[in-house]
């Protein structure tokens, strides 16, 4: 089975940065997505960026875009999501999701994730 863990996360002045860590196993095909998001008490999940295992990123977030960025290891188990310039409104629990098999990350996440991670608490003060 698919097994998400995320780290990372933690309390963060505003202007700092955080670099969350996703390791991914359990996946019996070669083609799968990972991908980060957010969630903030009653609030929908919010799509942040995703990887393939093709090593193609897509981008859900245009509004953070510029101060978050995925990226992944070599062996592409390992996904980051480097978060710079953050303020109290970045607060939220942050999940990596996965979907496998698919060669590519859709526009459809993160309502059709197959496998979640427990999240990280990312909590910035002013």
């Amino acid at each position: 089975e698919v097994q998400l863990v995320e780290s990372g996360g933690g309390l963060v002045q505003a202007g700092g940065s955080l670099r969350l860590s996703c390791v991914a196993s359990g996946f019996t095909s070669d083609d799968y997505a990972i991908g980060w998001f957010r969630q903030v008490p009653g609030k929908e999940r919010e799509g942040i960026s995703c990887i393939s295992s093709r090593n193609v990123t897509t981008i859900y977030s245009t509004s953070l875009k510029n101060r978050f960025t995925i990226s992944t290891d070599n062996t592409m188990k390992i996904v980051y999501l480097q978060m710079n310039s953050l303020n109290p409104e970045d607060k939220a629990t942050y999940y990596c999701g996965a979907d496998s098999p698919i060669a590519y990350c859709t526009a459809a996440y993160p309502p059709v994730m197959d496998y979640w991670g427990k999240g990280t608490l990312v909590t910035v003060s002013s």
